[in-house]
């Protein structure tokens, strides 16, 4: 099993659901987030005042799935959030050795 984590601009978050539904993704995290990388951030004029605004909102989708659909998973997102803009985002994976569904204390892959 694997941990699929992506950060995305957020505009792009509803063509990135669409491509894993259409995928078979049958759930995720989505967690709003804010950070800098090459994006930088950008500078504001607010009531005359110039001022910086260095954390840029992100979307961090955390996806949980069985092996071998990593690479299929990974392409789905990078294709339905790419703008070829710098601040597009960062897909990756990591393993994860147990899964366990509350509701029914099943664990493993059926959990998922």
């Amino acid at each position: 099993m694997k941990l699929i984590t992506a950060v995305i601009q957020p505009h792009r978050l509803e063509a990135v659901k669409s491509a894993l539904k259409e995928n078979g993704v049958r759930g995720m995290t989505v967690t709003q987030a804010s950070g800098y990388g090459r994006q930088l951030g950008h500078t504001e004029v607010y009531r005359g005042a110039q001022f910086t605004v260095d954390l840029v909102a992100k979307i961090r989708l955390e996806i949980l799935i069985a092996d071998g659909e990593e690479e299929m998973v990974t392409a789905a997102i990078v294709a339905a959030a790419y703008t070829g803009n710098v601040g597009d985002g960062k897909v990756w994976s990591m393993p994860v050795g147990n899964v366990t569904r509350v509701r029914t204390g099943e664990q493993g892959p059926v959990a998922l």
